[in-house]
């Protein structure tokens, strides 16, 4: 019973999973390119790859170290902007 509990369980996951098209856009919408920094509160500004429109992030220290202007950056904590 249990075998078969776990096989239906296993297949309705398959099934019901995000398609690779749909990870590929929400990782897309969550990356851009760094256009400036600002080092007073280390945030950059990243004009996102989905909608085109910029937005100011405030970062870690560390992550703004490696935050390079020109370069590419995905926020890990946002769904989009």
């Amino acid at each position: 019973m249990r075998k078969v509990l776990l096989s239906l369980v296993i297949l309705l996951g398959l099934f019901t999973g995000c398609s690779e098209d749909e990870i590929l856009i929400d990782e897309r919408c969550n990356c851009g390119y760094i256009l400036s920094d600002r080092a007073s509160d280390y945030s950059v500004v990243i004009t996102s790859d989905c909608s085109g429109s910029n937005k100011r992030w405030t970062l870690s220290r560390d992550n703004w170290m490696i935050a390079h202007v020109g370069t590419k950056f995905c926020i890990s904590n946002s769904t989009g902007w």
